[in-house]
């Protein structure tokens, strides 16, 4: 184009006829012209290749700061934009990921509650706000009618083809905004498998911690319902035969849900069974748990707890309620709650007051121990499952074996809930003394 500029500025006419004189006017003006339509051309290129280099950024997995960097270049000196303020959530706040022109204040301005207004790309007017007001044009991305993005683009001159220029700034931030929320999905899809293998491991671990098999004796018997929430529970439950003619069991609802859980579950297991096993008095055993628990969790988790220790031969039955729901003692006739004990485990580096419950059991009894899940179901009329209730039914049922008495007590909630779901982790364990022949 600037030879023909330089071929125009040397040449001559050879006549004198003013019909056959060139039109310098026309000439210069369709040089114009033509050299307008270069500058477009070489323009569309430039856009063109660094809409190329962005695509191809995108697939070689840049990182969002990358990609904000070059949308911010990209319309600073391809489209020479004076201004703008690209908009993305992150987490519940909009915040400005890129930006030209504006101001530190600027930049760190929360116009959350006023994004929802713009709906679709239109001009900016008559708005009176600090930051909104630089701007000529506001561009919204959405991704499945949801607003991912903001585009605000401001600072254009008067003879701009606002146009054509705002229709390729928005194809490139569309580009952008959905590039970059495809990797936040694509991310939290990794979050949510990772978690669910965590989950999965840590139910896992949980069934081995719950007594795959409870014993039937002549003498005694042990059944349970377990239920935990989403597969991952707090609750525990546990057992141990002793040589000597004495058994002990147990159940707990630790604080908290998921991997903590399980992990607090897991080293609460190995400390029952270490230290019941040294064969200490149940005042003794509590103490200890509870010192080894704060050594643990220092304060910040708790465990309800309940510990029997019955022996065959004397009929005696000692425990102690650890802030856990009081278990129901059903023997000859007579119904009880069994409430001796202390605090919650973990919470204080020593139980300032430990009282032991004591039972004879010279006849047929049911022992019926479960965590605070029994009793925050509801139903559809939005009724609790009362302790009441409870009291009810294993004064009806106390007679079943243990095994039958949870099979009824199951089919007695299931009905009660009806369509309603597990609110909690929900564990029974019921025990059941023969009488002694």
């Amino acid at each position: 184009m600037q030879i023909g500029w330089r071929l125009l500025a040397t040449f001559k006419p050879t006549t004198k006829n003013p019909k056959q004189v060139p039109d310098y006017a026309n000439i210069k003006k369709n040089l114009s012209r033509v050299e307008q339509l270069e500058r477009d051309l070489n323009l569309k290129q430039l856009q063109i290749n660094r809409l190329l280099t962005i695509t191809q950024a995108i697939n070689d997995n840049v990182k969002s700061s990358g990609l904000f960097s070059m949308y911010s270049s990209f319309l600073g000196w391809e489209m020479g934009v004076k201004k703008m303020a690209l908009f993305y959530k992150k987490e519940a706040r909009w915040v400005i990921a890129a930006g030209l022109g504006l101001t530190d204040e600027q930049l760190a301005s929360d116009i959350s509650d006023r994004l929802p207004q713009f709906t679709r790309t239109n001009h900016m007017s008559g708005i009176d706000h600090p930051l909104l007001n630089q701007f000529d044009v506001v561009i919204p991305v959405k991704h499945k009618d949801t607003a991912i993005a903001y585009a605000f683009i401001g600072g254009f001159a008067e003879d701009e083809d606002l146009y054509n220029k705002v229709q390729f700034i928005t194809t490139i931030t569309n580009i952008i905004a959905v590039a970059i929320e495809n990797k936040r999905l694509f991310k939290q899809q990794l979050e949510q498998e990772r978690m669910k293998r965590e989950m999965e491991l840590a139910s896992e671990m949980q069934r081995q911690l719950i007594p795959k098999s409870l014993p039937t004796t002549e003498r005694y018997e042990l059944s349970s319902i377990y239920r935990p929430h989403y597969g991952i529970g707090g609750d525990y439950f546990d057992f141990i035969e002793f040589e000597d003619g004495k058994i002990t069991f147990c159940i707990g609802d630790i604080s908290g849900k998921g991997v903590a859980a399980a992990l607090l579950m897991a080293n609460f297991q190995a400390n029952f069974h270490t230290l019941i096993r040294k064969r200490l008095t149940l005042e003794e055993f509590i103490h200890e748990i509870n010192a080894s628990l704060m050594r643990i969790m220092r304060g910040e988790k708790f465990i309800t707890f309940f510990v029997a220790e019955y022996d065959l031969e004397s009929g005696k039955l000692q425990y102690i309620n650890a802030g856990h729901n009081p278990p129901f003692l059903a023997v000859n006739g007579k119904i009880k709650r069994l409430d001796k004990g202390c605090t919650i485990l973990g919470m204080f580096p020593s139980l300032p007051k430990v009282e032991l419950g004591t039972e004879i059991l010279d006849s047929e009894a049911m022992i019926l121990t479960y965590t605070d899940g029994l009793t925050d179901l509801q139903n559809e009329k939005q009724d609790y499952f009362s302790d009441e209730l409870v009291q009810n039914f294993i004064g009806k049922h106390q007679k079943l074996s243990a095994s039958d008495f949870n099979k009824v007590l199951l089919q007695f909630i299931e009905d009660f809930k009806g369509k309603q779901a597990y609110p909690d982790d929900f564990t029974v364990l019921s025990c059941k003394i023969f009488k002694k022949k």
